[in-house]
């Protein structure tokens, strides 16, 4: 029993001390540096603007090439693209992407097969360097396709570092007959 309040004590005070000392430690940390290619400032200068190159550089006909250097810029060090996907047992999971990641599973096949995605809706919410976009989508083979191919949401998440902006990570479900999308998210919100 005294060693279980000990232990219990000791873990007390280490909590105390991160929760008081870590913000002075990320406060010391230096941004991280990117090793990524260098922006196309107009893509970078605001959330408008780097939403817009996301879908953009994703976006093409079949048979054409994607400006994956481009994509690459658009991301922070360590950035990270999430879907959630189904699992055959019924099961969710989520499949953690680096943007090489990405690049290599997904790109050989937007290049060959067309892929066209764009914002329905826009939902954000801002606190300083941070913000948070809900971005209603929908995706299509091709543009004259009548129907899309997928709809769903991307959660993004941004900051700025003062100069410009970077994506850190972009977070998606796709729409399901038995998980639509709320008519509410068909509509932007200031």
């Amino acid at each position: 029993m005294k060693n279980r309040f000990v232990i219990s004590m000791c873990l007390a005070l280490l909590t105390s001390f991160f929760a008081i000392h870590t913000p002075l430690v990320y406060a010391q940390t230096p941004a991280p540096t990117s090793v990524a290619p260098t922006p196309n400032p107009d893509d970078v200068k605001s959330v408008d603007a780097i939403i817009a190159a996301l879908y953009d550089v994703i976006s093409g006909p079949a048979n054409k090439k994607r400006d994956w250097d481009r994509m690459r810029s658009l991301f922070a060090e360590g950035g990270r693209l999430i879907p959630i996907v189904k699992r055959l047992s019924g099961d969710f999971v989520l499949r953690v992407l680096t943007v090489e990641d990405y690049i290599a599973s997904s790109g050989k096949r937007l290049e060959e097969s067309g892929f066209f995605e764009k914002e329905l809706a826009r939902r954000a919410e801002r606190y300083g360097n941070l913000v948070h976009v809900f971005s209603t989508y929908e995706a299509k083979r091709d543009l004259k396709d009548d129907k899309p191919l997928a709809r769903g949401i991307n959660s993004i998440q941004l900051m700025c570092d003062g100069s410009r902006w970077f994506i850190v990570t972009v977070f998606w479900e796709t729409e399901r007959p038995e998980n639509p999308l709320p008519d509410d998210y068909l509509k932007s919100r200031p």
